[in-house]
């Protein structure tokens, strides 16, 4: 059974490490996990990883955030994976920093990558994991906060957050997106 775990984030040198582009750096660690390296490929590097009996087809797209929808659509076609075997990961302002949520579905709460992706895959019924960047930005400041770096203090837990983002992902391979969310969502 195939899954695609998409990152969410933007490409070029000058976004890594901020806030937005958490869904790369989840995904980064999952291919270090499961020792997988990326290679490019079309709309995006791509690792290829095995967890037991399971293949996570690992993206981060090269399309830009607004337009992650097209990576993705074509990594679902190309590998043949149902769009239940989805997993986004991506940034959330709406939740404390750390904070992991996973979600059966949803809307794109005014996240643009999501919102490409369910313009282009015709619905919100796709698996997402939520990571909390905080909202700590005055009125009209969001586009500032999620382009910047985490702060020292955020650094300092980073890796024990990352750690437990690829545990969900293993786990929703493996078990599924109930079992996960159970085991996951409440800590």
């Amino acid at each position: 059974m195939k899954y695609l775990i998409a990152g969410l984030g933007n490409f070029e040198s000058k976004y890594w490490g901020t806030r937005h582009n958490i869904g790369f750096r989840v995904v980064n660690a999952v291919s270090e996990d499961t020792g997988a390296p990326f290679t490019e490929a079309r709309y995006g590097a791509v690792a290829k990883a095995r967890i037991k009996n399971k293949e996570m087809i690992l993206l981060k797209p090269n399309t830009f955030m607004n337009l992650s929808g097209l990576a993705v659509r074509y990594w679902l076609q190309k590998e043949n994976i149902p769009v239940e075997n989805l997993l986004v990961v991506v940034d959330d302002l709406a939740l404390p920093f750390g904070t992991l949520r996973l979600k059966p579905r949803g809307s794109h709460a005014g996240h643009n990558g999501l919102r490409n992706i369910q313009e282009i895959l015709n619905t919100d019924e796709y698996c997402r994991l939520r990571f909390g960047i905080g909202n700590d930005f005055p009125r009209g400041g969001q586009v500032g906060f999620v382009l910047s770096q985490f702060d020292p203090d955020e650094m300092e837990v980073m890796p024990e957050k990352i750690k437990r983002s690829v545990e969900i992902v293993k786990s929703f391979c493996l078990s599924g997106v109930q079992v996960t969310m159970n085991q996951y969502n409440n800590k």
